[in-house]
């Protein structure tokens, strides 16, 4: 029993320091690149956000749309969330939009996290409680990224934590908006 308990405290010890206090250092880069691909229709994309308000993917053609699941309890989804903040803030006014979509989990878990952030996000956080958008989206793990472009159609995708304000996403958004 004595050595259950010591396990099980060793296996929180890392995964909490996992999750919430390991150094940028102890941990892998993130990445800064974004899988192109032939434009193919975006699936359904409707959920409620964090607010209660339903946020529809239809209702978003005309613009650039990056779109994240993600969950608190995935280390690289935590480290990238401030990242995905700059890259909203760094469009703003322009017809670009990031939604991170949660899966899983509910309002006040989100907002537990979000409120530790130095940056809490301005962007629309959504809630995928049954899992549903990323069965549909084919997501095979977290975080996994999609860039929709302003006809609604897939672009890009990326499995695994992103910079998402490294100049090499920011000039692949650009170019998507320039035409």
């Amino acid at each position: 029993m004595k050595l259950r308990k010591h396990v099980v405290g060793a296996v929180l010890a890392v995964c909490c320091a996992l999750g919430a206090g390991a150094h940028a250092a102890d941990l892998p880069p993130l990445s800064h690149s974004l899988n192109l691909q032939t434009p193919k229709p975006a699936p359904v994309l409707k959920f409620k956000d964090i607010d209660g308000k339903t946020l529809d993917l239809a209702q978003l053609k005309g613009k650039v749309v990056l779109i994240n699941f993600w969950a608190t309890w995935c280390p690289p989804c935590r480290r990238e969330m401030p990242s995905m903040e700059r890259l909203s803030q760094a469009f703003k006014g322009k017809p670009f939009i990031v939604l991170a979509v949660n899966v899983g989990e509910d309002a006040d878990t989100i907002e537990a996290f979000t409120s530790q952030l130095d940056a809490v996000p301005t962007f629309p956080i959504l809630l995928d409680t049954r899992s549903h958008g990323m069965r549909a989206w084919k997501v095979a793990g977290l975080p996994t990224t999609f860039l929709v472009d302003q006809q609604g159609r897939i672009v890009a995708s990326a499995i695994g934590g992103r910079e998402f304000d490294h100049p090499e996403i920011v000039k692949t958004i650009q170019g998507l908006l320039g035409k």
